[in-house]
């Protein structure tokens, strides 16, 4: 055991640990309102999940942050009536962190599925950071095509400017679109958030504290909670590589997709080309960018070998 994973065990650390079976002791009546259909629909490529893990991870979750908006909720209104100020609707929102083929987009939608279900069934709304990378021609003109995903790839203004629009109550807040299958934010394509009452902001690097000396907002500054998905890197690269073949014989084998290169590779090929990219980009932007933020995330979610949520860690109070 490394002195930081003793730190983060012993009593001194700002998280309290629950294996899975207390954890999903916290349900208590929280209900199920998702089907294996639903689920299904909700899956990312390669990243299964059950029904089982939905009511054993996620209900509790749920449950938390039904109080945690409640609360929040209650602490703005008692504000606005403080400062004489006239009822508004803030959103609150939700970041979600981790490595590329963590299972992020899966949580993302399945926890935004459960939240609009809700009693008082709230308006929930989703947005990737990946619209909010630096179109190809810009990274391919700044040398910046093989850093893709790393924090200078992204235009960290617009997002910051998107969020504070948000945070604002604004209405029709816009948010650019990208395609994972041309690999690129799509030209003239938008998303419109209109005031939601919770909104997930899902992205590799979203939990990224602002580098020093600068005094301008950072992503995470707009968050009311965040979630950090972790794994070892052994299994986070064997889901890659897996991944990475079964869109060989799928999405790859479309004319506009942007790695039609990569279809015809034979599967010796295609598991060193994945291994090639997983090592030269993605295990470094994890190491250098990624995993440092976990500490500061509210609830750190982390997944065994079959991409089953063994321990959950919540920040203390």
């Amino acid at each position: 055991m490394d002195e930081r994973t003793a730190i983060e065990t012993s009593e001194l650390s700002p998280y309290r640990r629950f294996s899975r079976s207390e954890w999903a002791a916290l349900r208590a009546d929280t209900p199920l309102t998702l089907t294996i259909e639903d689920l299904a629909k909700l899956q990312s490529i390669n990243d299964p999940i059950s029904v089982e893990e939905v009511i054993a991870i996620y209900l509790p979750l749920s449950r938390l942050l039904a109080l945690y908006v409640a609360a929040t909720q209650g602490l703005f209104k008692a504000t606005q009536r403080f400062l004489g100020a006239e009822d508004g609707k803030v959103p609150y929102i939700i970041g979600i962190a981790g490595s590329v083929a963590v299972g992020k987009s899966t949580t993302a939608r399945v926890l935004k599925a459960l939240l609009s279900r809700w009693p008082n069934t709230p308006k929930v709304e989703l947005v990737t950071t990946d619209g909010f990378l630096l179109p190809n021609a810009v990274l391919q003109r700044e040398g910046l095509m093989e850093k893709k995903g790393f924090p200078e790839s992204y235009d960290g203004a617009a997002l910051v400017r998107f969020l504070a629009e948000i945070k604002a109550g604004k209405h029709h807040v816009k948010a650019p679109v990208y395609s994972h299958l041309i690999y690129d934010v799509v030209p003239g394509e938008e998303i419109v958030v209109d005031r939601p009452d919770i909104l997930i902001v899902e992205g590799l690097n979203v939990l990224l504290p602002n580098k020093l000396g600068r005094r301008t907002p950072f992503v995470s500054d707009f968050f009311d909670f965040s979630v950090y998905l972790h794994a070892e890197d052994d299994d986070l690269e064997r889901w890659y590589i897996e991944r990475f073949m079964r869109l060989r014989g799928t999405a790859f084998r479309d004319p506009r997709s942007f790695f039609k290169k990569y279809a015809d590779l034979s599967d010796e090929q295609a598991r060193e080309t994945a291994h090639a990219i997983w090592t030269r980009t993605n295990l470094r932007n994890l190491h250098e960018n990624i995993q440092p933020t976990r500490a500061r995330a509210n609830l750190v979610l982390t997944k065994g070998p079959a991409h089953r949520i063994e321990t959950v860690a919540l920040r203390k109070l």
